[in-house]
């Protein structure tokens, strides 16, 4: 029998992955190709460095994104461009200038669409299969 070789992936999608920023990371990281038990071991007992760059940053947009409560989208629109450190996005919520209150509404107008969509497939849903289920009692009971 052959060994497996362990399956690797890119330094960027383990930082990825692990939501850190791959230009912040250590070089070794960077030019490393970690396999998926590395990465999960990276993911559970975290060294200093990856400690230090989910903590304090500076985090890619995906993580800004978030911790602000807006999209990509929104942080592109409101010229976010460069990664931030979470300090300046707890000085972006400390006071938050006009395209940030703008966008986290617009954030929160989208989620709520998404749950009234959501709501309203669960309905649809249950609607049929009560209609289904009567449409089976009857055809039961005719047939008895």
């Amino acid at each position: 029998m052959t060994e497996k070789k362990p399956q690797t992936m890119k330094s960027a999608t383990a930082a990825q992955k692990l939501g850190i920023l791959l230009e912040a990371a250590p070089q070794e990281f960077q030019d490393s190709t970690p396999s998926r038990t590395e990465l999960a071991a990276l993911m559970t007992d975290a060294p200093a460095w990856l400690s230090e760059l989910r903590a304090n940053g500076p985090h890619p947009r995906q993580v800004v994104a978030a911790k602000l409560g807006v999209s990509i989208s929104g942080l592109a629109r409101g010229s976010v461009t460069e990664p931030l450190t979470t300090a300046e996005i707890s000085a972006l919520l400390q006071k938050p200038p006009a395209w940030l209150v703008t966008e986290r509404a617009t954030q929160a107008e989208v989620r709520a669409e998404q749950i009234r969509v959501k709501d309203a497939k669960a309905e649809k849903a249950a609607k049929k299969e009560r209609a289904e289920r009567g449409a089976a009692q009857r055809a039961a009971h005719r047939g008895a």
